[in-house]
């Protein structure tokens, strides 16, 4: 019995998979020890994913995608092989969240300059690059600078511009 080799390495999805892992095991520490000095993420997620778990009123408010902030308050974060779970405070309600790792589009720690983006096939057709939507309650990033759209791989390093604040 032969097995049929591939015709490509598919590369694209190894490193997806790579950089979700990368994701998972920084949540993991987040979830047992907090968050360290600085840190804080701002993660962008398609809210369309059919296991994002989301308040109806989310959705409506935030169709295909949704940035969140972990900085100063959450709850319960908890995480597994397939994404995690976290309470955050929307303007002072306590909404639950669960966000598939598949989900993400965006992972971004500006204490230290670190990011990492998703492109899906759709992305790829669209040739505009729609900045994240903001955090319900206002405290989310700023996007005063377009990102750099010009190329489309299948994993890259996304642009720290679209997170900054301006002081």
């Amino acid at each position: 019995m032969t097995t049929e080799q591939p015709d490509s390495i598919a590369y694209g999805r190894l490193m997806h998979s790579a950089m979700r892992g990368l994701i998972q095991t920084v949540l993991e520490g987040v979830a047992e020890t907090g968050l360290p000095g600085d840190h804080h993420f701002f993660i962008t997620f398609d809210t369309r994913h059919e296991d994002v778990g989301i308040a109806d009123w989310l959705r409506d408010r935030y169709p295909e995608e949704m940035t969140i902030v972990i900085q100063h308050w959450f709850d319960g974060l908890s995480v597994d092989d397939d994404g995690f779970s976290i309470t955050l405070n929307f303007g002072d309600s306590p909404e639950p969240l669960r966000i598939p790792f598949d989900a993400i589009l965006t992972f971004v720690d500006p204490s230290v300059e670190f990011g990492l983006r998703f492109e899906t096939q759709s992305d790829e057709d669209d040739p505009e690059d729609e900045p994240p939507s903001p955090d319900p309650d206002g405290s989310g990033p700023e996007d005063d600078e377009s990102e750099d759209s010009t190329a489309s791989h299948d994993a890259e390093v996304v642009s720290l511009d679209r997170f900054r604040r301006n002081h």
